[in-house]
C-alpha cells in the first residue's frame, strides 16, 4: 500500500481536473442514493397506475399546461398546475389527503417535484408517474379528450 501512495498523489497531481469530476459524480451518486431512500414519493409505472386506479380508486392529477390536458389526459384525472401545488392552492384535491394521488406530467420528469411538496403539505400516498403521458401514450393505452 505504502508504494502506490505516492504514484496515486502524482496521478492526482497530473489529471486534477479527472480526479475532480470523479469525486463529483461520486457525491452525486450517493446524494441521489440518499435522496430516493428518504423520499415520501415512490415513482410508478403505467401497470402500476392501472392497478392502483382499479384496486385503491387513487386520484390522477394531471399537472400539464391547459391545453395538453385538453388534448388528452387519464380518465377522471384532475387538472393541477404545479405552481398551483407550490403556493399550496390544493383546494380541488384536499379531500383526497388520506387517498393515493398520481401526479402525472408530459414526461415524467417534473411530477417528482409537485409530488414531494404534496408530500410536505401532508398527503400520504404520493406516487408520480415514470414515463408520463408520453410513456402513457406509447404504451397505447387511452386519453379522455376534452371537446
Amino acid at each position: 500500500m505504502q508504494e502506490y501512495l505516492p504514484m496515486a498523489i502524482e496521478f492526482a497531481k497530473n489529471h486534477t481536473l479527472m480526479v475532480i469530476a470523479w469525486i463529483a459524480v461520486f457525491i452525486m451518486v450517493v446524494y441521489t442514493f440518499f435522496k430516493s431512500i428518504t423520499t415520501k414519493v415512490k415513482t410508478i409505472d403505467n401497470t402500476e397506475l392501472v392497478r392502483i386506479i382499479n384496486s385503491q380508486d387513487a386520484t390522477v392529477i394531471d399537472i400539464r399546461t391547459v391545453d395538453e390536458f385538453e388534448r388528452g389526459h387519464i380518465i377522471n384525472s384532475i387538472h393541477l398546475l404545479p405552481t398551483e401545488i407550490k403556493n399550496n392552492n390544493v383546494g380541488k384535491i384536499e379531500h383526497h389527503k388520506e387517498h393515493p394521488v398520481v401526479l402525472v406530467c408530459a414526461t415524467g420528469m417534473n411530477a417528482n417535484s409537485s409530488a414531494e411538496l404534496l408530500a410536505k403539505q401532508g398527503f400520504t400516498q404520493v406516487y408520480a408517474l415514470k414515463e408520463g403521458i408520453t410513456g402513457w401514450c406509447s404504451s397505447n393505452l387511452p386519453l379522455v379528450k376534452k371537446h
